[in-house]
């Protein structure tokens, strides 16, 4: 099988759950590694070089599309696949040591591709200022988003903020979690690098000074793929955390965005809380929903939150089955 020639031992999830349920608690308490020791950090700081070095500039006459949709594809597959490599050889090498310290170690490394913590706190931090003034919540609301929020009403803002929390839970909790569970820590680091790569360089058009069309096409459509299991995962998640099932509502609203993936997320999100969620001049959600208003940000955190929560006592619950599993059948020196 694909699992066992990637993790080292057959009971793989011995090792698994355990620092699943680990890197969710160390999110949850300590939030963010520094910067220094960041390894998102570090893929920001390529992709953004990279970007500036390789993608066509605004003022070139000839953009050449075909040789800038190479130099993309290179650009990201190639250190994405080094990335993988030396997960595998970092995840390989630790397989010597007892079960409990391999599930130490991975769910230390696995956590900084969980951004949980502050993503709860970014959202909430755009609640507080909007009570402040409208000026405050856009300007901590464009700390989240890439749109224009200069002209954003507050129902606005909030609308920007909740559909920012759903399809970002995916990325940075679902999805990876997702891919870990999968592949190991390779599939964990190969799926943040490739989110972080849409999100850096996944624009059409002009941005800062570059044209990204074709230079970030492959960054795109790569995390098109890596998050389509995980976000049709998340909107479910949402329904079974307010026990609840999804109906064919969840599909047409799904397909009312841009993106493959976002809808899904954003989709149930808009259903479950009765709202209205929309970005202007691109796509309405639930378009006869009431207006966003304050508790229905809340109502959003204490449904994600939810999720993080539930994901955190399935991990328990697995790992004490496969734990008492292991004990008595000698498989392992539990």
């Amino acid at each position: 099988m694909l699992l066992d020639l990637i993790h080292p031992i057959p009971h793989l999830y011995l090792i698994l759950v355990p620092a699943i349920l680990l890197s969710l608690i160390v999110d949850q308490v300590f939030g963010e590694p520094v910067a220094a020791l960041h390894p998102v950090v570090w893929m920001g700081y390529y992709l953004h070089h990279c970007g500036l070095f390789l993608a066509p500039k605004t003022d070139q006459r000839s953009q050449r599309p075909a040789i800038n949709f190479v130099a993309g594809v290179i650009a990201i597959l190639l250190p994405m696949l080094l990335l993988g490599w030396f997960a595998w050889y970092l995840q390989n090498s630790i397989s010597l040591f007892a079960w409990y310290w391999q599930a130490l170690i991975l769910g230390c490394l696995l956590k900084p591709c969980l951004s949980w913590r502050m993503l709860l706190d970014e959202v909430r931090a755009v609640e507080a200022a909007l009570r402040l003034s409208l000026d405050a919540g856009r300007n901590q609301l464009a700390r989240l988003v890439s749109r224009d929020v200069r002209s954003l009403e507050a129902h606005q803002v909030r609308e920007s903020a909740i559909e920012t929390l759903a399809e970002n839970l995916n990325d940075s909790v679902i999805s990876p979690l997702f891919w870990f569970a999968l592949l190991g820590l390779p599939g964990a680091l190969m799926y943040r690098f490739a989110n972080t790569a849409d999100a850096m360089w996944g624009y059409r058009g002009e941005r800062a000074g570059r044209i990204w069309t074709w230079f970030g096409k492959c960054s795109a459509r790569t995390d098109d793929v890596l998050s389509w299991p995980g976000a049709r995962i998340t909107a479910l998640l949402m329904y079974v955390a307010l026990w609840r099932c999804p109906d064919s509502r969840l599909m047409k609203e799904a397909g009312a965005t841009t993106s493959p993936n976002g809808g899904w997320p954003m989709g149930a999100m808009a259903l479950l809380l009765d709202v209205r969620l929309s970005k202007p001049e691109v796509y309405v959600l639930h378009a006869n929903g009431a207006q966003v208003e304050s508790h229905h940000t809340e109502k959003a955190l204490e449904i994600c939150q939810r999720i993080v929560w539930l994901i955190a006592l399935a991990c328990l619950g697995v790992a004490i089955v496969v734990l008492s599993f292991a004990k008595n059948s000698g498989a392992y020196d539990v």
